[in-house]
């Protein structure tokens, strides 16, 4: 419960996620609480589910504090500040990237990719069906109820409903508002002038190849303006891609993650 109400007042992200997982461990200490197999296989399915969600959220958030580094924030004065400082608070570059919720306000419309992977990580967190944590919670109610835990369970349903809330703020804030940002006009006309020497077979012009290496003039020069946004690294637009797809796709393969949990249920805890 605490978890749950005390997250709705949150304004960083980093503490909306700390009183997130208290709530989180709430439902993992109501099926440590339960001496079934039911209640132990459950256990060990939310613990695996919330360290992936968890985990592709973070990596999201990070990487979309990255992608920010050549957008200025644009105030009500019209005066531009960068994007780290535009609250008098959080203008170190000790802290992570994105501090702040209303900092990823509007964040689809720059990179609609990474914003629907992390909005499919939250709707996990929430337990919005077809994803992985829906599955995880159903898991440990199932397991609660069966053995009559029927007041703890309402608790339960009523601070999960309570944790959507800010849950939802956060989706809010990405898709349904437009951002402050633009493109810094330091870096927004830069070209980089680039050389390259000319291909061909021909002796002529490995002739001139080799004189290149003394006289610049045969290289090419070309003109190429920097991009408006960071290239994700392919390794890891690879693992948030994996990430997201495990989470929306465990319905269509529950059979071998429900085995494996069986397997670790049997294993550590001899039930």
């Amino acid at each position: 419960m605490i978890g749950s109400v005390v997250g709705l007042s949150q304004s960083r992200i980093k503490r909306l996620f700390a009183y997130s997982t208290i709530s989180h461990v709430g439902f993992i200490l109501l099926a440590l609480s339960i001496n079934s197999t039911e209640s132990v296989q459950s256990y060990i399915f939310y613990v695996l589910q919330y360290s992936l969600s968890n985990l592709n959220a973070f990596i999201i958030l990070i990487t979309i504090g990255y992608t920010l580094y050549l957008y200025v924030y644009k105030n009500n004065n019209s005066a531009v500040v960068p994007f780290l400082q535009n609250d008098l608070t959080i203008g170190s570059d000790n802290y992570s990237p994105v501090q702040l919720i209303r900092q990823i306000k509007g964040y689809f419309y720059i990179n609609p990719f990474l914003a629907i992977s992390l909005a499919i990580t939250l709707f996990s967190f929430v337990g919005i069906p077809p994803m992985i944590g829906f599955f995880a919670k159903q898991m440990i109610l199932s397991a609660a109820i069966d053995s009559g835990y029927i007041f703890i369970s309402l608790v339960a349903i009523l601070t999960s409903v309570i944790g959507a809330a800010y849950y939802l703020n956060l989706i809010k804030q990405i898709f349904f508002f437009k951002h402050d940002y633009i493109i810094n006009p330091a870096v927004q006309n830069i070209r980089v002038n680039v050389y390259k020497r000319k291909n061909s077979f021909s002796f002529i012009e490995r002739q001139k190849e080799e004189a290149a290496k003394k006289d610049t003039s045969v290289l090419i020069q070309s003109s190429v303006k920097l991009c408006n946004n960071v290239t994700i690294n392919s390794s890891l637009s690879s693992i948030i891609s994996i990430i997201t797809l495990l989470l929306v796709l465990f319905i269509f393969i529950p059979e071998e993650s429900l085995s494996i949990v069986s397997i670790l249920g049997i294993f550590l805890f001899n039930v």
